[in-house]
């Protein structure tokens, strides 16, 4: 079976400069503001390109764009609380844009989105936040890479863009085995 061609991404990567620069530096290319979004970019277009066929028919697109950005615990723990009503920090919040009516989508090809000049029109999937200083905790005590969970979080913050979710824990298995899956293509790369 050939493999899906990624396709188009626009990526608005942010690292928010109040991080500590030792954690910037310990997440190299993945946190560094002057590669922007370049790491990131190829890596969520591959996944994107890998659940393609698993995507319900309205998040089907040629081209896709969503936001990315690397915050401290501080703002992240702001966004918890105003956004679930949680306190302290977490790791990772994906706020969906293509949340509404999924569960009713009928199951057509949606049609191919084009703007006026030809190319394809981004769908907007939402955006992704990752605490930086919680996910260099996390990588410590699990004993692997910042570079590693960076990516387990990236991944686990694009399927909730993508109407994933884990309300039990069938659901929660079933979505950190896709997370494995995504991760070791990505090793493969």
């Amino acid at each position: 079976m050939a493999a899906a061609a990624d396709p188009d991404l626009d990526l608005a990567f942010e690292a928010d400069p109040e991080l500590p620069g030792e954690l910037l530096q310990a997440a190299g290319p993945w946190a560094d503001p002057l590669q922007g979004a370049e790491p990131w970019h190829g890596v969520i277009s591959h996944w994107l390109a890998q659940l393609g066929e698993e995507l319900p028919p309205p998040l089907r697109a040629p081209a896709y764009s969503l936001g990315l950005s690397l915050v401290g615990d501080g703002p992240i723990a702001a966004l918890n609380a105003d956004w679930r009503q949680k306190q302290g920090a977490t790791d990772v919040l994906a706020f969906a844009a293509q949340d509404d009516g999924l569960d009713q989508a009928p199951a057509m090809p949606m049609p191919a989105w084009a703007a006026a000049d030809g190319e394809a029109e981004p769908l907007e999937l939402g955006d992704i936040v990752i605490s930086l200083e919680t996910a260099a905790r996390q990588a410590a005590d699990h004993g692997h890479s910042l570079e590693r969970e960076l990516l387990f979080l990236a991944s686990h913050g694009l399927l909730h863009l993508l109407g994933w979710d884990h309300p039990d824990d069938a659901s929660l298995a079933a979505m950190l085995a896709r997370q494995d899956q995504l991760l070791a293509t990505t090793q493969r790369r």
